[in-house]
């Protein structure tokens, strides 16, 4: 695979990384406002991010895009979390 076609396949899988973390976002908050009833599986996103993340990117732009998205899943999770502690602690 040329080094362009191998770029332009990291970039639309980075687009679908961070659109996922969107969906996850905003599946959360339906979840935590009761619209949905099953937790959303961001274990899942996780995994697939480290399992991404371990892929030798040598453009240094993508390896940024990268860093960022990873940076944004981690907030993204803390957000998550602390939305599921404070919906555990008022139901109690």
């Amino acid at each position: 695979m040329a080094v362009a076609e191998e770029n332009l396949a990291i970039r639309h899988a980075l687009l679908n990384l961070e659109d996922r973390i969107e969906r996850m976002h905003r599946d959360f908050d339906k979840f935590i406002h009761d619209e949905i009833e099953r937790m959303p599986d961001w274990e899942r996103l996780e995994r697939d991010l480290i399992t991404f993340s371990k892929k030798k990117i040598f453009d240094l732009e993508l390896a940024n895009q990268l860093d960022r998205i990873l940076y944004k899943f981690q907030n993204r999770k803390r957000i998550w979390l602390r939305w599921l502690e404070e919906r555990d602690g008022a139901s109690k």
